[in-house]
């Protein structure tokens, strides 16, 4: 009886959670549309997706704590990388990042109402099984990039199907990115968000969500056969992290 109650609770709370998903975009909508008719106007929208995250993080009970190791120049773009657990992992890269980013992410996301709408409109979107649409990610890219924007991308291109592994392999994406415009990468470390929101629906809880800004990985002077070097390296930077706080808990 009580692992009944439990799980009906559990599902009012996620259903929660996307009842505050739209809230924040129906009420900021006439000023979302206007942030996005322009390329220049994107820093308003950025801000603007900030409070929405912001208002779900904080809606849904979850506490960020984060603790940098380096931090972000104003002005300056950088390649921010995360492990990838949750689909709380969009909000609290929002929240964590100061500097205006854009997402590389799938387009399949684009196919939610209302959100898929600002998605498709402000990120820059990939077919993986599409080699076009993969070249088109990086002159995107140059784009976003020669307006004074970050890039984010979640470097193991989805979440694990085996939500057992601590981190999946890396694509080379975001590193040939970073290597060709020389931007430094900003690896982030997400310890809380498979316990705090999983794909598992009857699942999760309010409490910390713990992020770790790790000291960032130069890419000046790198050239694309060092992708794959830099690739590993910033791989081995958050699995090390992520294993470390496995072990605090045994």
């Amino acid at each position: 009886m009580i692992s009944i109650l439990r799980k009906f609770i559990t599902l009012l709370w996620r259903i929660w959670f996307y009842i505050l998903l739209v809230i924040p975009i129906i009420v900021m909508f006439p000023f979302l549309v206007i942030s996005v008719a322009k390329d220049t106007w994107y820093p308003y929208f950025f801000r603007m997706a900030q409070f929405w995250a912001r208002f779900i993080l904080y809606g849904m009970g979850f506490w960020p704590q984060i603790k940098r190791l380096q931090k972000t120049k104003r002005g300056k773009s950088y390649m921010f990388v995360a492990n990838h657990t949750s689909m709380a992992d969009i909000m609290l890269m929002l929240h964590v990042a100061p500097n205006p980013f854009v997402f590389v992410g799938k387009k399949e996301l684009a196919r939610f109402p209302l959100f898929g709408y600002f998605y498709k409109q402000t990120c820059i979107l990939v077919d993986r099984g599409d080699a076009k649409s993969r070249r088109a990610v990086f002159e995107s890219a140059q784009r976003r990039l020669n307006q004074g924007l970050s890039i984010c991308i979640f470097p193991e291109g989805g979440v694990p199907e085996d939500l057992s592994i601590v981190l999946d392999s890396f694509k080379d994406g975001a590193f040939r990115l970073a290597i060709d415009h020389q931007i430094p990468i900003v690896p982030m470390v997400f310890y809380d968000n498979k316990r705090r929101y999983s794909y598992d629906f009857f699942t999760g809880s309010p409490g910390k969500m713990r992020v770790k800004v790790l000291p960032f990985i130069e890419t000046q002077g790198k050239v694309a056969s060092d992708r794959r070097a830099l690739r590993d390296e910033t791989f081995t930077a958050i699995h090390k992290e992520l294993l470390q706080d496995l072990a605090s808990k045994v």
